[in-house]
């Protein structure tokens, strides 16, 4: 749809001095009090400022900033709620939490029934798998398990609460009053939202290269490609909770900001205590963000930065795989930690096949690193960690780490066949290459790593398959967990 200047032209923004800009870089209208900026505030429009230099009066650990967060709102007068099950059982359309939006979709957002408070506000666990690729590889700014700070109003004609100008006014007081962000560091680029049925005009709030916060204005229902007038006007605010945390303390990746002790437990049990140089991946988290993230986790991106640090490419990318992996597995462990807590069964239909392709993806990362642990025991440690907020995972530990344990035992014995049935292969492999490895992959899950691994012992040269490049040959559970997602 396109973007009309109304919808953004606000009384706030005028009112308090901000300008309209249009961003050198992308081209993006944004708003802004420092009058000499050309950039939107948004990587990799700009590199990330924050990190080493955290740009809040104070630093803050997740559940200091998700406590600051929901109380800024219930002091402006919204009601906190309990956070909803990250399986979505109440949808027809979603499997999993994808968004705090999600929780009153279409039944509140339609004016069928009436929303638990208005206007409320809940920091909701949610779960998205689509950029699962780029977990790990972009420091943090993408998890497949995150929360967001979810601000809520509903605007009935007869029971009107607040909109644009007033959401926008309270995130600009959380960050600057309550938070201490100079005001002149916050870019509000217009952007238009569109998802679960609904859509919007929204501004994003950017800070140091990090968008922090998007403020929806739910405005339609989309039916057929057409957008239609809701009844109601609904305020949609997802605010990143992790994104606050990290962008507080400037840490090299946004996972030391997540997990914080757990980080360093788990690089000690990963066997990765003492390879990494934390200084040089903070340099080079820096640097890559200004490239956008599909090529920041390309080799000539790589390269270039290891030329700029002096330092030699193989080395910084290998060391960059490390910390991929390590992350990820620090986010996979604790994503299946609140699957599994919440009834999810591992199989190969629905919910239970996400929950599988994101263990499968964990024991793939596990091995890739050579690592003697078990997923079972960091599993283990993200129940204990973040049980005390959330006491369901200790009071359902027992089932998950048995499921866990079973998953494990069933994939080393996909391996196990799956080695045998490559070896029976080879000559075939020898002559249909790609071909061959994806049908391996879809039909049997056998990794590809695997096959060149069992082929190479063999002298038999296959080429390189990456998993996004097999997503193009996706199984049919595959595409339909996927466009469900979407």
């Amino acid at each position: 749809m396109k973007l009309r200047e109304e919808d953004y032209r606000l009384k706030f923004f005028l009112d308090n001095g901000f300008v309209r800009r249009r961003c050198e870089r992308c081209g993006v209208h944004f708003w802004t009090l420092d009058r000499s900026r050309r950039d939107c505030g948004d990587a990799p429009c700009v590199k990330y400022g924050f990190i080493d230099k955290p740009p809040l009066k104070r630093s803050y650990t997740l559940t200091e900033m998700r406590r600051a967060f929901l109380g800024f709102f219930e002091r402006h007068g919204h009601t906190v709620i309990q956070p909803y099950p990250v399986v979505a059982r109440w949808r027809e359309d979603l499997y999993l939490t994808i968004a705090s939006i999600a929780l009153f979709q279409p039944f509140v957002t339609e004016g069928v029934v009436p929303p638990p408070a208005n206007p409320l506000v809940v920091s909701q666990p949610c779960i998205r798998l689509l950029d699962i690729d780029r977990v790990g590889a972009t420091a943090g700014r993408h998890l497949t398990i995150f929360e967001m700070g979810g601000a809520h109003a509903f605007n009935y004609k007869q029971d009107w609460k607040y909109w644009k100008d007033r959401t926008v006014e309270l995130c600009h007081l959380f960050l600057t009053e309550d938070l201490g962000l100079d005001p002149e560091l916050v870019t509000y680029k217009e952007d238009f939202w569109e998802g679960g049925g609904n859509a919007g005009p929204d501004v994003e709030a950017c800070v140091h290269g990090l968008e922090l916060a998007t403020l929806v204005f739910m405005t339609y229902r989309v039916r057929d490609g057409r957008y239609e007038e809701m009844p109601i006007k609904v305020v949609d605010t997802g605010y990143g909770i992790e994104r606050f945390t990290w962008i507080s303390t400037g840490h090299p990746t946004a996972f030391h900001s997540i997990y914080g002790p757990l980080l360093d437990r788990f690089e000690s049990l990963l066997g990765l205590r003492g390879s990494i140089d934390w200084r040089l991946v903070a340099f080079a988290v820096e640097e890559l963000s200004a490239y956008p993230s599909d090529e920041a986790v390309g080799w000539e991106a790589r390269a270039k930065v290891a030329d700029a640090l002096g330092v030699d490419a193989g080395e910084l990318d290998s060391m960059l795989k490390a910390v991929e992996r390590l992350c990820a597995l620090l986010d996979h462990s604790k994503c299946l930690a609140f699957m599994l807590a919440d009834g999810v069964v591992p199989s190969n239909t629905g919910e239970g096949y996400l929950a599988r392709l994101v263990l499968r993806r964990a024991m793939r990362a596990l091995r890739a690193l050579g690592a003697d642990v078990e997923l079972k025991e960091l599993v283990k440690h993200q129940l204990d960690y973040w049980g005390v907020d959330y006491p369901r995972l200790r009071e359902r530990r027992d089932v998950v780490l048995e499921e866990v344990e079973l998953e494990e035992q069933r994939y080393r014995d996909t391996l196990a066949r799956g080695r045998r049935m490559v070896e029976r292969r080879l000559s075939e492999l020898a002559q249909r290459g790609v071909e061959l490895m994806v049908e391996l992959y879809d039909s049997h899950g056998i990794p590809p790593e695997l096959i060149r691994e069992v082929a190479e012992e063999r002298g038999v040269k296959v080429e390189a398959v990456s998993y996004t490049h097999l997503r193009a040959h996706e199984t049919e559970a595959d595409l339909v967990c996927r466009l469900l997602l979407e």
